[in-house]
């Protein structure tokens, strides 16, 4: 193997050790997602696994059961959208925002 194609290899493996390593500090990360004045909460972390859901009595309506659907659903994507924004901030800076694949 040429010295170059070497030199790619550690290069490659050298940042694919990083984004192990910002995986697992993501993991230990939360971003809370809010709807409806904060009557939901919703927590991930920072790889995008739910840890908890919130629900304040006052969003609980036996007669507008969808409303409460659609305050998770948003809160969901507040959620993700956080999540999303601090991986993309993290992961960034290793690939130098060069979108590869697998990294």
């Amino acid at each position: 193997m040429s010295g170059v194609m070497q030199k790619m290899m550690k290069q490659a493996q050298k940042m694919q050790a990083e984004f192990h390593k910002t995986q697992a500090a993501l993991a230990e990360k939360e971003v809370e997602g809010t709807a409806g004045g904060g009557m939901v909460k919703i927590v991930m972390d920072g790889n995008g696994a739910l840890q908890s859901v919130k629900i304040a009595k006052e969003a609980v309506d036996p007669d507008d059961v969808e409303m409460l659907e659609d305050l998770v659903a948003a809160a969901i994507r507040n959620a993700n959208e956080q999540v999303k924004k601090l991986s993309d901030d993290s992961l960034g800076a290793i690939t130098g925002g060069l979108g590869l694949p697998g990294f």
